[in-house]
């Protein structure tokens, strides 16, 4: 029987114009958005959209080998891949968003030898869209077999934005910001300190985004600003997680303030959004020295307290037994 194996090629959906890609994927087709009144020579599709409206455009589909190719052509959702890629859903993965608004004439297109072949397809924007950005994309795909009786799903595409007229509120949040600290028995050692937190797109545009987390002792000592990884940029509704770990020195308490500086694409930053969390940092090793010097002291004193009231218990003794003798 034969095996269906979807393909990988979820960094292809961006690589217009990118040959070294296309070659280590097996892609021997291209596709670019086709010059019309809406643009010449983009690299993507996007558009300036109000509720409602409808336009028509086309993508070019350009066949580099030497027999036919047929292909299946359809539009789906746009989502950032956990690796920071944009990809798009594959066919049997329902969109909800974007992808439906698009509409080709037929759903696949047959492409001659070295040929290029243009495919028009229309965009209808639902009256009840809200505003902002929505993302999506039209595919070219085409399913080859090997030898080996395994059907490959090779997918090249290329990504669409669409704004929506209206209000746009832009905003990020950073959440669930947890810092934790293994101590280390090395009383001059440094132990680690873990940083989870997640930075969340809570606006309705697209977002660009860099951020730094800073930590610091009690007192602001020891202060370092650890390694991030970059995010990514992030669609509406989407967030990314990141986890650090950092050796920091005991210093009775650590703390780790993540500051986002964010943008729309295109546009000036946003406000810095910033989040605190900490968690005690303590010398393991000078603590438990510590706690046996106090455990010490509190056995001499419970000593020394035993001792005075034995002493005390004696001498009222002793004159009980006086009295008993004068009264004799």
């Amino acid at each position: 029987m034969t095996r269906i194996l979807a393909a990988v090629t979820a960094a292809v959906l961006l690589a217009l114009g990118l040959p070294g890609l296309a070659a280590a994927q097996n892609v021997t087709w291209g596709v670019r958005p086709a010059d019309s009144a809406l643009g010449a020579n983009r690299p993507n599709f996007a558009y300036s959209v109000a509720p409602g409206a409808a336009l028509s455009d086309a993508l070019l589909v350009s066949n580099h080998e030497q027999r036919a190719l047929t292909f299946a052509v359809y539009a789906a959702d746009a989502f950032t891949t956990s690796s920071g890629q944009l990809d798009l859903k594959p066919a049997n993965d329902t969109s909800t968003g974007a992808g439906t608004w698009v509409r080709f004439d037929t759903p696949t297109v047959t492409v001659p030898a070295g040929q290029t072949v243009t495919v028009p397809f229309t965009v209808a924007v639902p009256a009840t869209a809200t505003p902002g950005d929505h993302s999506g994309g039209v595919v070219t795909s085409l399913r080859v077999e090997s030898g080996s009786g395994i059907t490959v799903d090779r997918r090249l595409g290329a990504r669409m934005h669409l704004r929506v007229a209206g209000t746009l509120t832009p905003a990020v949040e950073v959440r669930g910001l947890e810092v934790e600290y293994d101590g280390t028995p090395n009383p001059v050692g440094k132990g680690t300190t873990s940083v989870s937190y997640t930075v969340a797109n809570t606006g309705n545009t697209r977002v660009a985004a860099t951020h730094t987390v800073r930590l610091d002792g009690l007192f602001g000592w020891f202060g370092t600003d650890a390694a991030v990884e970059p995010i990514p940029e992030l669609l509406p509704g989407e967030s990314v997680t990141r986890k650090l770990s950092v050796g920091f020195v005991p210093a009775g308490r650590v703390t780790a303030a993540v500051a986002v500086t964010a943008s729309v694409p295109g546009g000036a930053p946003l406000p810095q959004v910033t989040a605190t969390d900490g968690a005690l940092a303590l010398p393991w090793a000078v603590a438990v020295c510590l706690l046996l010097v106090v455990c010490l002291l509190l056995a001499l004193r419970a000593r020394a307290k035993a001792r005075a009231a034995g002493e005390q218990k004696r001498i009222k003794a002793a004159v009980a037994a006086a009295l008993q003798e004068r009264e004799a």
